[in-house]
């Protein structure tokens, strides 16, 4: 019977132990070197540029509007459209020496900045009834605050106009402030209910059980956790109580009343022709208070938008 001898290695002492050879590394899969890893840089490549188009073709309508706001008569009536024109402000010194245009801005200011705090004030207490509280029929005033969200509101001004009337409060600013506030209701009630959703309410009972009343709880508590989402809706109500124009006219009469919308459309009529320049300055300006709120709460925006979107 043969016996098999294993050979041993003996190291001298001080001498450095022999390594096993490492092989050699594989190439990852999906790196740019492989054809899968070129086939997803492509395909992002070709994702950034389709982006960038969008972005383009979303963004055109503003600078041609700011652009013709900049042009005089005429380069503007010009056969030959001018994409890079001398800059002319003329168009901006019109409007701007117009009283009834400061008029105006006064009056949307005025009406939005009511409507949202009214719709957020309202609106943010029914979030929190039925996020926070469990009553019968909860479920029918969700779907009810849906319903009345999809009802058109051109199919209301009758009797919305009648209400007012009876109010005596046809063409006056708390007037408009209430029917724009009722119509951003039903979204806003809808948004803030998903972000109180979004905030345990185990935080609360915590904070209670640290010797906090329920509502410190909540205001030291659940309250500042909102902030994102308050200001998403917020902005959502301004944008909708700022350029909303069709119930405008038919609740605000006189021309002393009137919001920028409004304005926009007796500006346009006071001339013989139509004074594209105008309008497209004017169009400039009532935008600009908009784009200044929105880069001031851009961040806590995008936050909310995020929060409200996943239920914690």
């Amino acid at each position: 019977m043969t016996t098999t001898h294993t050979p041993t290695t003996v190291t001298a002492p001080g001498a450095s132990t022999p390594r096993t050879p490492t092989p050699a590394k594989q190439p990852k899969t999906g790196t740019g070197s492989t054809p899968l890893g070129q086939a997803r840089r492509v395909g992002r490549l070709a994702m950034n540029i389709g982006g960038i188009a969008l972005a383009i073709l979303w963004a055109f309508p503003v600078y041609w509007m700011v652009n013709s706001s900049l042009q005089s008569d005429e380069t503007l009536y010009g056969s030959v459209p001018q994409f890079f024109p001398d800059w002319d402000f003329t168009n901006y010194t019109t409007v701007t020496s117009d009283p009834s245009f400061w008029a105006a801005m006064q009056v949307s200011a005025v009406v939005t900045g009511l409507s949202v705090a009214a719709a957020l004030f309202s609106a943010f207490l029914a979030a929190i009834a039925l996020s926070r509280f469990r009553f019968r029929s909860r479920r029918t005033l969700v779907i009810a605050v849906l319903v009345i969200q999809m009802i058109p509101a051109e199919a209301l001004f009758i009797s919305q106009y009648r209400m007012l009337d009876g109010w005596g409060a046809i063409d006056s600013v708390v007037g408009l402030s209430l029917l724009y506030a009722g119509h951003s209701i039903p979204i806003t009630i809808w948004m803030l209910k998903g972000f109180v959703d979004g905030v345990p309410i185990e935080l609360e009972e915590a904070a209670m059980m640290d010797g906090c009343s329920r509502f410190g709880a909540f205001m030291r508590i659940t309250f500042p956790l909102l902030a994102p989402g308050m200001v998403a809706s917020g902005i959502f109500a301004l944008l909708a109580s700022w350029n909303e124009y069709t119930l405008a006219l038919v609740i605000m009469k006189s021309s002393d009343s009137a919001t920028l919308p409004l304005w926009l459309k007796r500006f346009n009529v006071s001339y013989e022709a139509t004074d594209w320049g105008g309008i497209m300055a004017g169009s400039t300006l009532i935008a600009i208070p908009v784009i200044v709120v929105f880069l001031i709460v851009q961040g806590r925006m995008a936050t909310g938008l995020v929060a409200g979107a996943v239920k914690g």
